[in-house]
């Protein structure tokens, strides 16, 4: 109405973003399994920040189900294990998108391991094409290689899809200087860059995502998705969690 100030919807700060959610947030409190109202409150968020306009491409761990490393350290081949591992991931993947579709959301789940009954093969420009129309791309399957974390193949088809920005939720508030689970009066350090990462040995992504992330100039924030509206916070540019850049 003329005279009046029109409340508009803050713009997101970047077009296209891939957000990293472990297996273990979808678990809730829980140590393994999917735990349905935390996955919904998940999706919730990411519908809001599919409002803004901003583009979304979501890479899922699969810890919750089968942890690939844990399996090798008891004498499981670690090929096998991991395999086994990157087919949980499309789980998780699998009851997000079914979460995401309750809400209305468009979807559709791209996996590095063949299995056309369930979902769509990862193909780059198929990737992106669905993006620009709009809908929500999870991408599962790991990097469809063993030896490769999730963090790795997160960072990988960030780079693959053209992301600006990877996006890692946990359930901590960004980086500390140590654990904060197992030492609560650790610094919060707000803003790092990826030599620092490496140099002090900190567990935010393992060394081969950061390095990565840093030969393609790609910037990470770490932050707590457990917090209601947090994602949004995030993609329009306020200043919570930890950046490395």
């Amino acid at each position: 109405m003329a005279g009046q100030d029109v409340e508009r919807s803050p713009r997101p700060r970047w077009n296209r973003v891939l957000l990293k959610l472990s297996g273990e947030i979808l678990a809730g409190e829980a140590r393994s399994g999917i735990d349905h109202p935390t996955v919904h409150a998940l999706a919730e968020q990411i519908g809001e920040v599919r409002g803004l306009g901003c583009q979304l491409a979501i890479v899922v761990g699969g810890g919750n189900i089968f942890r690939g490393t844990d399996a090798a350290r008891v004498g499981m081949g670690r090929a096998s294990a991991d395999t086994i591992g990157m087919l949980g991931t499309v789980i998780n993947a699998l009851a997000l998108q079914e979460h995401l579709e309750r809400l209305g959301h468009q979807t559709r789940v791209l996996t590095a391991i063949k299995m056309e009954q369930v979902a769509e093969p990862f193909i780059r420009r198929r990737a992106i094409r669905h993006l620009e129309k709009g809908r929500l791309v999870i991408l599962a399957g790991g990097s469809g290689n063993p030896y490769f974390t999730t963090d790795t193949a997160a960072v990988l088809r960030a780079v693959e899809c053209e992301c600006e920005v990877v996006l890692k939720g946990t359930k901590v508030d960004g980086i500390h200087s140590a654990d904060p689970a197992k030492e609560p009066d650790a610094a919060h350090l707000p803003r790092l860059s990826y030599q620092d990462v490496l140099d002090r040995g900190l567990r935010v992504m393992d060394m081969t995502a950061i390095t990565f992330c840093l030969e393609n100039h790609l910037p990470i924030v770490v932050f707590n998705v457990r917090v209601p509206g947090n994602l949004r916070r995030v993609v329009v540019g306020e200043a919570i969690g930890t950046v490395v850049q």
